[in-house]
């Protein structure tokens, strides 16, 4: 039998033994888990995942390979990943790399054969904490004080979004979105671009009189990494902007517009991550399956005190899944309504987005 050349360590002593692939770096982050059964490869290129390693739930990862077409972001910045039984050699004709190849290529770590069953219910029950990637030889007594002397960075937004605006622009555009980039995945651009949206995406900390010179028909909030009370600024934009143009918020964005109308957000145990969550619409009664990825939600009782209005709720849990404000056009939604590659039952609210959008450009020709 190969010997374990690496494990984890975690903040409550456990470890983990398996195989190395990917990087050979040593990593201390935050560990999580994802309950989807496909798409590792947007997984590992979501900017939400900084600063967090990933432990799979479904056993088997790298099968499909790396396909270019595919990434979230230009250079994910996940912390590390942890499957069960990982695939080196996939089947799949749009693969250009193994996803060990593109892991190395990134500076990410990843381990096998590790009893992700396990794992997971421990996550379940303890909560999501710090762990260490570390060679196999690194003791328990080495691996828990650095552990104990590391404190995960709170400049995740900062690292991962864009230093400068981008266009990207469509043949034909009708409306024209300001997008604010906290981490932002390709597949919302390319849904906005597809409804005819041209879109430019701004830095986390642009200011009001850059958007304003764009003139947009709506602003949107992306998702992104970390606690939404790390970006002040961009509570303070959503503040400047409210009421002056349609605005749409997901995931990080929900919880940044949450929090400038005066609602506060908290860390779940555990957090929600895949492509199975159950979220109820409360304004047509129906049951969407959604994709998730996020440690804060919003607190259920400090919406009373806003102007928000609760429109979705995780029927798993009951917690918040979205907001909105009717009379300043504004709504926005925890989960990830342009997740790639599914599900696909949330898309509408994207042609949403286009209506406020027509309504308010209709509302000023009149």
């Amino acid at each position: 039998m190969k010997k374990f050349d690496r494990k984890l360590i975690l903040e409550d002593g456990s470890e983990y033994y398996g195989y190395g692939f990917g990087a050979e770096i040593e990593s201390i982050t935050e560990i999580v888990f994802n309950t989807a059964p496909v798409g590792y490869q947007e997984i590992i290129s979501d900017p939400s995942y900084t600063y967090q390693t990933v432990v799979m739930a479904y056993p088997l990862i790298g099968n499909y390979g790396i396909a270019e077409d595919d990434f979230e972001t230009e250079v994910p910045t996940i912390g590390g990943i942890v499957v069960r039984d990982y695939n080196d050699q996939p089947s799949n004709f749009r693969s250009k790399y193994t996803l060990a190849e593109s892991l190395r290529k990134y500076g990410i770590p990843g381990i096998s054969g590790i009893d992700t069953r396990k794992l997971v219910r421990s996550i379940r029950n303890l909560g999501s904490r710090k762990v260490l990637i570390t060679d196999v030889e690194t003791s328990l007594e080495e691996g828990l004080d650095k552990l104990a002397n590391y404190d995960i960075p709170e400049n995740a937004v900062a690292l991962v979004s864009r230093k400068k605006k981008q266009e990207y622009r469509v043949l034909d555009a009708k409306y024209q979105v300001a997008a604010i980039d906290c981490g932002m995945k390709q597949n919302i651009i390319r849904c906005l671009n597809r409804l005819g949206c041209n879109v430019t995406v701004f830095p986390w900390n642009t200011s009001l009189e850059a958007i304003e010179r764009l003139e947009p028909d709506g602003i949107f909030f992306s998702n992104g990494p970390g606690n939404p009370t790390d970006v002040p600024s961009v509570i303070e934009l959503v503040k400047q902007l409210r009421g002056k143009y349609p605005i749409f918020g997901i995931c990080l964005g929900h919880q940044i517009i949450a929090l400038a109308y005066g609602a506060k957000t908290y860390k779940l145990k555990f957090g929600h991550r895949g492509g199975n969550h159950p979220v109820k619409n409360l304004r047509t009664g129906k049951v969407e399956i959604t994709s998730q990825n996020h440690s804060y939600a919003v607190d259920k009782d400090s919406i009373l005190d806003t102007r928000l209005e609760i429109t979705h709720l995780n029927l798993l849990d009951q917690t918040v899944e979205g907001v909105a404000c009717e009379e300043e056009k504004v709504f926005c939604v925890q989960y990830h309504p342009e997740s790639a590659p599914g599900p696909q039952d949330s898309s509408y609210l994207f042609e949403q987005f286009i209506e406020q959008m027509e309504g308010t450009r209709n509302g000023k020709k009149d």
